[in-house]
C-alpha cells in the first residue's frame, strides 16, 4: 500500500497534524556521536559538532546588539574637552547624515563619569548596572566602520562587507564551521522584541549563500515562544511515531531522488530537529523554574526591564543547553538619538542596563563566562555635535560610523580593560582601530577558528567571512 500513497498525499492529508507533531522517537538517534574533523571546503548540510583550528576559549555567543547607535560620549567614553569646548564651532570636517538640522556646535555630554571597579574605567550614570560588572568587560572604544549609515554598517558587522546583501552572518559561520553541543535545540537562535522586527528585519540572522539550516531560528517575542510545540492529545504515542516514521521515509526517498538540493535537506532537518525540541525546548524556555533571586537579577519585578531580562534570561538558559549562538535584537532602532537625546538615552538604557549586567553576573556565578562570549554594541555612534532642533531638551546627535564603542565579556577577552580610543570630541577612533572585520576574526579566533581558513565553497569560489577584506586577530584583547 504504501507504493500507492505518495508522499505528496501524506503531506496534504496529514497537514494539520504534522504542523504540531515533534519527531520525538528521534531524541535517542545522534547520542555519542563524536565531533567530525573540520572540513569547511566540502560543503555540509548537518550541524553536527566539529573540530577546531586550535584549541578554543569560547563554545557560545550571545550578542546583545544595540540597534541605532549608542552615544559612546554619553555612555562609555568620557570627552573632558568636549565639555570644555560645548556650544562652540567644531574646527574639523564632519559628515552629516541629515544635512538640513546639521550644526558644527559641540555638544558636551548632559551626564555624569565616574570610575568604576578595581580597574577605573569611568561609565556615564546610565549605566549604574554595567558599572558593576566593568571589572569582567572589554571595553572597546575604538570601533570604525567608515559609514554612517545604518544598514550599510549592521551588515558590515554582521555579513563581512559594507552593505552588501546574501552574505551569511557570523552567527551562521560559527554554526556552519562548528556545529552545535546540542541536537536538540537549533544551533542559532534568535530572540526579537514583542515591538517589531530591528532596522534591516531578517536580513540580520540570514545564512545568504549558505543553506537554509544554518539561518537564525527566531522564537516568538512572546509566550507561547513557540507554536505547536505540544501535539494534541489524540495523536500522541504510537500514532504519532508511526505517522513519523513514515514521513520520514518518504522524505529520504525524495531526497535521493533530488541529491544535494540543501533546502530540501534543511527542510528535513527541521523535521527532525521539531521532534527533539518537543521535550527540550519547553524545559529550556521554562524560566519559571528559576529563582525568585534570579528573576530579581534580571529585573523581572519591574515592568521597565522585565521583557529584557526574560530574554536575557532565555539566552543564558539556551547556551546552558548547548546553542552556540544567541542574538537578541530590540525594535527599530532604540538608539537612534536624532532628538530628545537625553530622554531617549535614560529609557533605553533603564530597559537594558540592568538585564544585560544581570547576564554577566549570572554566566560568572554559574562558572559559564569563561566560556560564553557576551557581546553588546552597535553598528555605529553618535557625532560629538548637536542635530539642531532649537531647544536643548530637544537636543540629538547624528550617526557617526567613524569612532565608537562595544563591549566584551568572557571567552576569553581581558576584563577589566579599555582598549583604543577617540579623539578629545570622540568623533574618530584615533588609537588602535579595530574594525567589523577584525571584530570577527577575533570572534572566531576566540572559538578555535582562523577567519581566513574558515571556508565556505559559493559558486566556485572560496568564501570567508570577512571577503578576504584587510582583518586582524586582535591580540592585545585576548587574555
Amino acid at each position: 500500500m504504501m507504493g500507492l500513497f505518495s508522499r505528496r498525499q501524506f503531506l496534504a492529508e496529514n497537514a494539520m497534524g504534522l504542523g504540531s507533531i515533534a519527531l520525538t522517537w528521534l531524541l535517542q538517534q545522534e547520542q555519542g556521536k563524536q565531533p567530525k574533523a573540520i572540513a569547511l571546503a566540502k560543503p555540509h548540510n548537518d550541524v553536527l559538532p566539529r573540530k577546531t583550528h586550535f584549541d578554543p576559549k569560547a563554545k557560545a555567543m550571545i550578542s546583545l546588539f544595540q540597534h541605532g547607535g549608542p552615544s559612546h560620549m554619553d555612555l562609555t567614553d568620557p570627552k573632558p574637552e568636549l565639555t570644555k569646548y560645548s556650544g562652540t564651532d567644531y574646527k574639523e570636517d564632519i559628515h552629516f547624515s541629515f544635512v538640513n538640522e546639521a550644526s558644527k556646535k559641540l555638544f558636551g555630554s548632559p551626564f555624569q563619569f565616574k570610575a568604576h571597579g578595581q580597574c577605573g574605567t569611568e561609565l556615564s550614570e546610565l549605566l549604574p548596572h554595567t558599572a558593576e560588572i566593568v571589572d569582567d568587560i572589554c571595553l572597546i572604544r575604538s570601533m570604525h566602520t567608515g559609514a554612517n549609515g545604518h544598514e550599510v554598517s549592521i551588515r558590515y558587522f554582521h555579513g563581512g562587507i559594507p552593505g552588501v546583501l546574501g552574505r551569511p552572518t557570523l552567527g551562521s559561520w560559527l554554526v556552519y564551521a562548528l556545529g552545535t553541543e546540542s541536537q536538540n535545540l537549533p544551533a542559532y537562535m534568535v530572540l526579537t522584541d514583542p515591538g517589531g522586527l530591528p532596522v534591516d528585519g531578517v536580513t540580520n540572522w540570514a545564512n545568504g549563500f549558505m543553506p537554509a539550516m544554518f539561518q537564525g531560528t527566531v522564537l516568538r517575542p512572546q509566550e507561547p515562544r513557540i507554536l505547536n510545540l505540544v501535539p494534541p492529545p489524540h495523536i500522541r504515542g504510537k500514532f504519532q511515531e508511526q505517522n513519523l516514521a513514515f514521513l520520514q521515509d518518504l522524505n529520504r526517498r525524495h531526497l535521493e531522488s533530488h541529491p544535494g538540493e540543501s533546502e530540501l535537506e534543511a527542510r528535513i532537518a527541521s523535521y527532525e530537529l521539531a521532534a527533539r525540541m518537543q521535550t527540550a525546548a519547553a524545559e529550556a524556555l521554562d524560566i519559571e523554574k528559576e529563582t525568585a533571586a534570579t528573576h530579581q537579577m534580571y529585573g523581572l519585578d519591574h515592568p521597565e526591564t522585565k521583557e529584557y531580562g526574560t530574554r536575557c534570561l532565555i539566552a543564558r538558559r539556551l547556551v546552558e543547553r548547548g546553542v552556540r549562538f544567541v542574538q537578541l535584537f530590540h525594535s527599530g532602532q532604540p538608539w537612534d538619538n536624532h532628538s530628545g537625546i537625553v530622554g531617549g538615552l535614560k529609557s533605553i538604557c533603564k530597559k537594558t542596563d540592568k538585564p544585560a549586567a544581570a547576564l554577566v553576573k549570572d554566566l560568572k556565578q554559574r562558572g559559564m563566562l569563561e566560556s560564553t562570549i557576551v557581546h553588546w554594541g552597535g553598528e555605529i555612534g553618535r557625532l560629538p555635535v548637536t542635530q539642531e532642533h532649537g531647544s536643548p531638551e530637544k537636543a540629538g546627535r547624528d550617526h557617526n560610523g567613524q569612532g565608537f564603542s562595544i563591549w566584551m565579556a568572557g571567552g576569553g577577552f581581558k576584563p577589566g580593560m579599555a582598549f583604543g580610543k577617540t579623539d578629545e570630541f570622540g568623533h574618530r577612533a584615533v588609537e588602535n582601530i579595530v574594525t567589523p572585520n577584525d571584530f570577527q576574526a577575533t570572534i572566531l579566533n576566540q572559538f578555535g577558528l582562523k577567519h581566513d581558513e574558515t571556508l565556505y565553497i559559493h559558486s566556485g569560489q572560496e568564501q570567508i567571512i570577512t571577503n578576504k577584506r584587510p582583518a586582524r586577530v586582535v591580540q592585545e584583547i585576548i587574555a
